[in-house]
């Protein structure tokens, strides 16, 4: 038996017939290995706790499949991998073909290492190299890597390589994400059902419907109860989510890259890692799922750590109409109320007067700018903000000076009748020589002016992509990580915002290299309420852009009041989107007591526990934050619909500390909507309650009877 802990005793090769446990965070994983082939899965989840040695065959045994009816003749493992070869008879582990034959490695002299907080397992067959790392960090959350290198002569061609994980027999519910553009992160829910269900996406980047996470879990599991498993691919391209009920096995639950046909075919040597599959398990509902993999993203070296700064983005305000006296204005009065970084969006670089031209000429146009940005940058900075500048990388206008010199640079070639996408083609990031030119354009406009921020936009899906002979979605998407990666290098100071025509590129692996991400093109902050709820399944508020938009949305033309949007946009990095030039003095004021709340509470925000209220009333949309010391909390209550009741619900809180006494009252710096009750709740009137943590929980505040679109934010301090 071997056993894992978060600070392991020196990596060294186990026994191949054993038991290995790998613990962490309150979460077991157990691999048993055979004499033959690759470790199966006995147990992920709830931690099991110290297996002892003399336990391993009775664990073994506790678990094993007995011979059924009408089956193989010999009992049969479901491994790390499977494939038929091991009886497994639902979407293969790893596909592919070896001349014409397809690819069922027979593995063998298979090891299993200790590692820090991770297991490795290593096995060879005729044709493959295999490598799997399974990672389980102390949040309890788990990557599972695989990386394949053909050993042989003949070339191997890959079609697939999922990360699979099996969960409990009880789960009866499906849970994942889907969407469009301004609609990002719509959940579906269904029962689940016998068979192999693959979610494909094929859209070269994360997408607008994008999964996000694929969740399995007991029947009725909700925000706050039920156990649930949960797997979200660390990749922004084409990806596959996949579980499998069959008859013969337990659940199985996955995700892995999709390959196109002939995109990976492996020479001799020639290796491939597949991107990290990220598994989650909670026994507290889809919050604590979401705890556990907020909890992993904190705990990364990268991960933002000064205060998430007020933005002020320029698109919405100006989109292409950019002149140096009102984007001065923009920032003068951006920076009286609070701003802190100045964000200049798209129409800066030559000739890009509109969306038809010029993508790809990354210099400063000097008919807009005749002294170029110096002017701007420098009272921005003297304004005591920040500044930023909106790039499309990847992009390449046919209508530019880079597509007349280097049509060979392009992913997607003309003559193949490709369609363009917002009048645009994608370089090929795998070319080495267009990812240098890019590299060195961008950074010769971001050291000039020390550029502090980039929004990094991606503003089409990406069909029919062509690199070196074959499709390349796969070898482009890992160039564009290159290339964030060479400018991050280049430019230690500089942060990225990883925005694709909205949120179409949410997901961890590009995370690893940005630090936020724009989840909507949509600033309709009615919109905005179920989009960012289900981005924070996956992210914390700190890593999730949010914006208080115009009156009127630019997407939507919904009217919306100031508060509502405000209210909205607080529980995130929050920023602003629209001319604040224009507004009133009474407006300007309210904005500026916004950015004063935001900078007193991000500490909180950015730090606590999201919980996601149930209040009994379908209409109402709550969503808290607790400190982790339970000693401080926010909690926003909004109206998306009237609700079925004259009599308002109480707000009950999650999360307190129940032997706590706590200030209930309205945060200053949001003004307390007016309701459609005739008189508000007495404490309301009164305007603070002090009760218990265990009052609040189960008696609850009874909220005033709110208005659709509107919202009202509370703030809770303990008392002692």
């Amino acid at each position: 038996m071997t056993v894992v802990d978060r600070d392991p005793a020196p990596a060294h090769a186990l026994d191949r017939r054993r038991v290995h446990v790998l613990r962490d965070g309150g979460v077991s994983l157990v691999l048993a290995t055979a004499d033959e082939g690759l470790p199966e899965v006995l147990h992920w989840g709830r931690d099991v706790g110290p297996v002892a040695e003399n336990d391993g065959d009775d664990l073994r045994l506790a678990v094993g499949r007995p011979l059924g009816p009408s089956a193989l003749d010999a009992a049969w493992p479901l491994t790390v991998l499977p494939t038929e070869r091991d009886g497994w008879e639902g979407r293969p582990g790893i596909a592919g073909h070896v001349d014409g034959l397809p690819l069922v490695p027979r593995w063998r002299d298979v090891e299993v290492t200790a590692e820090p907080g991770s297991l490795v397992v290593t096995a060879v067959s005729d044709e493959l190299l295999l490598r799997s790392a399974f990672r389980l960090d102390g949040a309890g959350v788990l990557r599972v890597g695989h990386t394949v290198t053909n050993a042989a002569a003949a070339p191997v061609h890959l079609q697939a390589l999922e990360a699979t994980l099996p969960v409990d027999e009880r789960v009866g519910e499906v849970l994942d994400l889907a969407g469009r553009w301004t609609r990002e992160r719509t959940p579906q829910r269904r029962a689940l059902t016998a068979g192999s269900h693959a979610r494909e996406s094929r859209r070269g980047r994360t997408g607008h419907d994008a999964p996000t996470l694929l969740v399995l879990g007991t029947p009725g599991f909700s925000d706050a109860s039920g156990a649930v498993w949960g797997v979200h691919l660390a990749w922004s391209a084409d990806s596959v989510h996949r579980y499998d009920v069959l008859a013969e096995a337990r659940p199985l639950l996955g995700a892995g890259e999709l390959l196109r046909a002939g995109e990976v075919v492996l020479g001799q040597g020639e290796s491939f890692a597949a991107p990290d599959a990220v598994f989650v398990w909670s026994d507290a509902g889809l919050d604590g799922l979401s705890d556990r993999l907020h909890d992993s993203l904190r705990s990364r070296p990268g991960h933002p750590k000064r205060p998430r700064p007020v933005v002020l983005n320029t698109w919405e305000a100006v989109y292409f109409r950019q002149e140096l006296a009102p984007l001065v204005a923009l920032a003068e009065t951006a920076a009286d109320i609070g701003v802190e970084r100045f964000v200049l969006d798209d129409g800066w670089f030559l000739g890009r007067r509109s969306d038809s031209t010029s993508l790809g000429d990354w210099r400063v146009d000097p008919t807009v700018w005749p002294d170029g940005l110096g002017p701007l940058v420098d009272r921005v900075r003297g304004l005591g903000m920040e500044f930023g500048l909106w790039f499309e990388p990847e992009m390449v206008s046919p209508v530019s000076e880079l597509a007349a010199a280097h049509p060979e640079w392009l992913l997607q070639r003309p003559e193949d009748d490709v369609r363009t996408w917002r009048n645009q083609y994608v370089l090929d990031m795998a070319n080495p020589l267009a990812r240098a030119y890019v590299l060195e354009a961008m950074s010769a406009v971001i050291a000039a002016h020390h550029v502090n921020f980039v929004k990094w936009d991606q503003n089409r899906d990406i069909v029919h992509a062509v690199h070196a002979g074959r499709a390349g979605i796969d070898a482009h998407t890992r160039g564009v990580w290159a290339l964030m990666d060479a400018l991050r290098a280049r430019h230690p100071w500089l942060e990225i915002e990883a925005c694709a025509s909205g949120g179409a590129r949410v997901d961890l692996g590009v995370l690893e290299r940005t630090d936020r991400v724009w989840p909507s093109d949509s600033n309709d902050a009615f919109e905005r309420l179920p989009i960012q709820r289900w981005t924070e399944a996956l992210l914390p508020l700190e890593l999730i852009g949010s914006h208080v938009g115009p009156e009127v949305s630019h997407t939507t033309g919904r009217h919306l009041d100031l508060d509502f949007r405000m209210a909205v946009s607080l529980f995130g990095s929050a920023g602003i989107e629209t001319d604040v030039t224009r507004l009133s003095p009474s407006e300007l004021d309210r904005l500026r007591a916004w950015t004063t709340l935001y900078k007193r509470e991000r500490g909180l925000l950015h730090t606590g526990r999201l919980r996601h209220l149930e209040l009994g009333d379908p209409g109402l949309v709550a969503t808290s934050v607790v400190a982790v010391d339970r000693s401080r909390a926010l909690v926003r209550v909004a109206r998306t619909e009237t609700g079925p009741q004259s009599l308002p619900v109480p707000l009950r809180m999650r999360g307190l500390d129940r032997a706590r006494r706590y200030r209930l009252a309205p945060v200053e710096g949001l003004r307390v909507p007016h309701g459609l009750d005739m008189v508000p709740p007495a404490w309301l009137v009164r305007g603070h309650l002090e009760l218990s943590g265990a009052v609040l929980e189960d008696v609850g505040a009874r909220l005033p009877l709110l208005a659709p679109a509107t919202a009202i934010v509370f703030e809770l301090a303990a008392l002692d």
